[in-house]
């Protein structure tokens, strides 16, 4: 399979979860007192999207599944830092026969990716090789519990758009960041900001 092929059901929904469940589960996934839990499913298109993942200096276990020479410096991450590339596929290096190879000790940036993030905000990846992980995102679909709960997703959209606006408008961002960013600083102003 292609890294960009998109799976056949690409176009039906797929159940994100109640909103407000989901929304203080990443807010403390993100703050690093836990992890994802998504429902991926078959879903690899997060291993196959030409991501660069960091891995910290605490993080023992995944420097010790990866081989050093996958490693290198990341650039303006403290000191320490690492970051792992992607193969000429636009693979993780750890991405064997349709799955993770170091599952249990995979990178802390790999437990806390959650692409409902991208739902949530209305944000999604632009660029090509990221095609599979957008095309999934847009397929979560959330429930709500409480009209506060569907506030709270009003937010995170306005949030998003607005912060997506301010850096298209901005002629000095040479670098723009990128949706997964975009999308997690929303999240995380609504989260601070209690709405």
């Amino acid at each position: 399979m292609s890294p960009n092929v998109i799976e056949p059901d690409a176009a039906e929904p797929r159940d994100a979860g109640d909103f407000g469940s989901w929304f203080a589960a990443i807010t403390h996934a993100l703050d690093g007192d836990g992890v994802s839990d998504v429902p991926c499913g078959e879903c690899t298109a997060c291993c196959r999207a030409s991501q660069f993942v960091e891995v910290g200096p605490e993080e023992t276990a995944a420097l010790a599944a990866i081989p050093r020479s996958l490693l290198f410096s990341a650039p303006g991450a403290p000191a320490g830092t690492l970051v792992m590339g992607y193969d000429q596929h636009g693979r993780c290096p750890m991405f064997h026969d349709n799955g993770c190879s170091i599952y249990a000790d995979r990178p802390r940036a790999c437990r806390v990716y959650d692409c409902r993030v991208f739902a949530a905000s209305e944000v999604y990846p632009r660029e090509p090789e990221k095609s599979a992980v957008t095309a999934t995102a847009r397929r979560w679909v959330f429930t709500y519990r409480a009209d506060a709960d569907r506030r709270r997703h009003e937010a995170v959209r306005d949030q998003a758009q607005g912060l997506r606006a301010q850096v298209e408008r901005s002629a000095r961002s040479a670098t723009p960041p990128h949706a997964i960013e975009v999308a997690i600083r929303a999240i995380s102003e609504i989260a601070v900001a209690g709405s």
